[in-house]
């Protein structure tokens, strides 16, 4: 069943709220630096497996500049809306994804989150089973990188809505 929500001029949506600063005009050496860190960490990593890392890295920090992004390039890709929908409760729906994937995705939730100050052994160990060491030190770039760019954009309060995925 598929269902649209259509928003009367009585239920107007909220306010768009507005970024804090425009971060890229600031440090602009930086922020180049941060899309050369962005083009080396997407080198040698499946695309597919790419934005799944950067999606949920991006959910679990609340990014919601860097969720409208990540989603609208993957779906313009060939993602589906279902794994993609399914991702940020990917435990109970290990069915969508590979293995390869699920060990990605578990080391991305390490990694970002760090609740007890450290990844896992058994996590590590399974995404180190599903990659060689090359790949898994692109996997551990990617993760990094999509953090980095999820902290200035909340920080920076980067407005999500205004994405164009370009054209490939």
């Amino acid at each position: 069943m598929t269902t649209t929500t259509v928003h009367s001029p009585a239920q107007a949506l909220a306010h768009e709220h507005t970024p804090r600063m425009p971060f890229a005009e600031r440090v602009p050496d930086f922020y180049r630096a941060m899309l050369r860190l962005e083009q080396e960490a997407a080198k040698g990593v499946d695309p597919t497996l790419y934005h799944l890392i950067k999606i949920r890295a991006s959910q679990l920090n609340h990014c919601a500049f860097c969720l409208d992004m990540h989603t609208k390039d993957a779906l313009a890709e060939g993602e589906t809306v279902e794994r993609v929908v399914q991702l940020s409760a990917w435990q109970e729906s290990k069915h969508f994804y590979t293995e390869r994937e699920l060990a990605a995705i578990a080391l991305t939730e390490a990694v970002t989150v760090l609740t007890d100050g450290f990844v896992p052994d058994e996590v590590y160990a399974a995404a180190a089973a599903h990659f060689d060491e090359e790949e898994l030190a692109k996997v551990i770039a990617a993760i990094v990188v999509i953090n980095s760019w999820n902290r200035i954009a909340v920080t920076t309060r980067m407005v999500p809505g205004h994405y164009t995925p370009r054209a490939h």
